[in-house]
């Protein structure tokens, strides 16, 4: 990870689809971990009103993300006028990935570019937060 290399943490705090243990574990071990990082209380709500957040984040260089599918996080930036480049960015799920690889992933030096290629289109049905009513 280059000097270059931001972290992004999604507290996913509206759809709640990531288990809440992963979200806490990676969170504290981020805070004791001394890097820096930005954290936001929901990416999807900040997609929906086109936060302008966003497109600060995505022209700053590479970028980890630690939130959900990549697939659903491309298509978030991309829906708010933000897209993130093939190249420069990692997304680390929570939903399925264990808090351990998820912060082995963040804080590893290399950024290991895993976007879907091609245009970003709608995330699948399971790929989209279920919400309760």
């Amino acid at each position: 990870m280059t000097m270059a290399t931001r972290i992004l943490y999604c507290n996913c705090t509206y759809a709640q689809v990531v288990p809440k243990e992963v979200k806490e574990a990676v969170l504290k071990s981020l805070c004791e971990s001394g890097v820096a990082f930005d954290a936001v209380a929901d990416l999807c709500e900040m997609s929906a009103r086109q936060d302008p957040a966003l497109k600060r984040l995505t022209n700053g260089g590479a970028i980890k993300i630690a939130a959900c599918y990549p697939r659903a996080v491309k298509w978030l930036f991309a829906a708010a006028g933000a897209p993130l480049t093939i190249e420069g960015a990692e997304i680390l799920n929570m939903r399925i990935q264990k808090a351990e690889d998820v912060l082995t992933s963040l804080l590893d030096p290399n950024l290991k570019a895993n976007l879907p290629s091609g245009k970003a289109t709608q995330p699948t049905p399971a790929e989209l937060p279920v919400t309760t009513a």
